[in-house]
């Protein structure tokens, strides 16, 4: 048998005494973290805004410039030599002519 204790005590314990001002100390020191907060969120939105977007556009403008400058002197590799071991067929494929693969492209593949 579990007896159950009734007791409920007539003042309220564990309370924050409210100050002169009407604010406790809790509530002011929370407030003061809000205020802290939403400044440093500003702050990072505006850097976000105004130096990170910048910096990407700027780094993809220098990156596909030097592609582009890259592309233009670059030669295309010598084909490779037809060596025996290489692409041997035991049967030929059952479609096309049967010497390439289904994803052959003639204009890039041997």
């Amino acid at each position: 048998f579990v007896r159950r204790i009734t007791f409920l005590p007539k003042a309220r314990t564990f309370a924050t005494a409210v100050e002169a001002g009407g604010v406790s100390s809790l509530v002011a020191e929370r407030q003061a973290v809000m205020e802290h907060a939403k400044a440093t969120a500003s702050l990072w939105k505006k850097i976000s805004i105004y130096v990170c977007i910048p910096a990407l556009v700027l780094s993809t403008a220098n990156a596909y410039r030097l592609m582009k400058e890259h592309s233009e002197h670059e030669t295309h590799p010598e084909d490779v030599p037809n060596y025996s071991y290489l692409r041997i067929r035991s049967k030929p494929f059952f479609w096309g002519n049967g010497d390439h693969t289904l994803f052959h492209n003639p204009a890039v593949n041997k």
